[in-house]
């Protein structure tokens, strides 16, 4: 792509080019971190709350650690827990969702124990899931796909419902076409518009949720930096030390909205309706 057509791209995208470029600075930080970024977890009480710097560029916090070291490093949990429970929570849900939409005697089972699994709070399931087992990273992006999984379902299922009753599927159907070749074939790729937008809605909420369970405790060990135990460390500090819990906020901040504008500018492109309208 030359300069002119990125530049009308651009124009014509600002969201997704914006949320891209914000995504894209932060998984090179994150992937250039033992190059950039120091030891996270090196203690100096000397440097105790010192303020931002050119010798610490984000300050310091009350256990005299670098933030921005622990900021970089904690970009990789974000990250890694996002995409991660983004892929597994679509792949999952798709199979199920194509199952579900299409044999229609699986469909009422399958949708009365994902109403189950949407009627309990995502945190709570999670707080739950964390609390039996060894808080890991591991565990935390199991207990996060799993009360997302309904979501994705319900959604290839409504789209798997209105497609199938197309005259193309009523075709193949007639011509004595296999389910599974008409499912993969006619049905599946009718589904991936929706549902990569539907992955960056899940991405940004499994990266808050994520923060979440780290600021309450409940997620990856405290000496493993993300942004949301580096907020409940220094909670305590707002007013003395506005710093340490600013920087880390911001970049949870920035991540969340790269995300979101990404999957509003991908919405309006892949959604027909909303491109003829702009």
């Amino acid at each position: 792509m030359d300069a002119t057509a990125f530049i009308t791209f651009a124009r014509r995208n600002p969201t997704i080019v914006a949320g891209s470029i914000i995504l894209l600075f932060m998984t090179v930080v994150a992937l250039a971190a033992p190059l950039i970024a120091g030891d996270p977890r090196l203690m100096n009480p000397v440097n105790r709350l010192k303020p931002p710097s050119a010798q610490f560029w984000f300050g310091t916090d009350g256990l005299g650690r670098d933030i921005f070291s622990r900021c970089v490093y904690g970009a990789r949990i974000s990250l890694i827990v996002g995409v991660s429970v983004a892929s597994a929570s679509v792949l999952i849900g798709l199979a199920i969702g194509l199952a579900a939409g299409y044999l229609r005697w699986l469909d009422n089972y399958v949708m009365r124990v994902m109403d189950g699994l949407m009627a309990i709070p995502a945190i709570l399931l999670a707080i739950a899931m964390v609390s039996l087992n060894r808080a890991t990273v591991g565990i935390v992006i199991i207990a996060i796909v799993i009360p997302e999984i309904p979501r994705v379902v319900r959604l290839v299922r409504s789209v798997v419902l209105t497609t199938r009753e197309q005259p193309y599927i009523e075709a193949a159907i007639s011509g004595g076409s296999r389910s599974l070749k008409i499912v993969l074939r006619h049905i599946l790729p009718s589904t991936i518009p929706p549902l990569i937008v539907q992955a960056t809605y899940v991405t940004a909420s499994a990266i808050l949720i994520e923060a979440g369970l780290s600021f309450l405790g409940a997620g990856v060990p405290p000496e493993t930096p993300t942004w949301g135990n580096m907020i409940a460390s220094s909670r305590l500090l707002l007013a003395r030390a506005p710093w340490t819990i600013f920087f880390p906020g911001l970049c949870l901040a920035l991540v969340v909205l790269a995300v979101n504008l990404l999957g509003d500018g991908l919405r309006d492109r892949l959604d027909p309706r909303l491109s003829r309208r702009m």
